[in-house]
């Protein structure tokens, strides 16, 4: 039994929705798609999966990138398509919706969790910002421009380690 956390409702509601929806197959299957900006954190996890659909011709997958014009699109795109049609799910296309918006709010708790794990600062509602490393709280802004548009490069004051943050959207 999964604890659906109240401290994020914008995720308890993204996971009620997908525990209601008819396709749980292909959300599964979908667990399998990951960012390839962000090694090991899933196209659920980081909250740009929003909906699986079945058409008449085939499947439509419903995505919400970080931000538009991000460069990863394509290539989960392409991910999607071919771990559906791999497990011989025919007609499938991928929509990127912009509308509701992506939020780091929609991130999962074990994406979170993930990213701190691969050195990247979760995103925090406030912008307390603790080192992924060794967890200090003393910490400071290098560049409002990390490694991709949707993080910004920070370094701690205790360890010195240079590290990203998943900004707050």
């Amino acid at each position: 039994m999964d604890i659906i956390p109240t401290v994020n409702p914008v995720f308890a509601e993204r996971l009620a929705y997908r525990k209601q929806s008819r396709f749980q197959q292909v959300w599964d299957l979908l667990d399998k798609v990951y960012d390839p900006e962000l090694p090991g954190l899933t196209i659920w996890d980081l909250g740009i999966l929003q909906d699986v659909k079945k058409l008449d011709n085939g499947w439509q997958i419903d995505i919400t990138p970080t931000y538009s014009g991000c460069p990863a699109v394509d290539a989960i795109n392409q991910d999607v398509v071919e771990v559906l049609s791999n497990a011989g799910f025919i007609g499938v296309k991928v929509k990127v919706v912009l509308a509701p918006a992506w939020s780091t709010e929609m991130v999962s708790p074990a994406g979170k969790k993930h990213l701190r794990s691969i050195n990247i600062a979760p995103p925090d509602e406030n912008d307390n910002v603790d080192c992924p490393v060794c967890g200090s709280s003393h910490t400071k802004l290098v560049s409002q421009f990390g490694s991709t548009a949707c993080k910004a490069l920070y370094q701690c004051d205790d360890c010195f380690e240079n590290f990203d943050y998943f900004k707050h959207f």
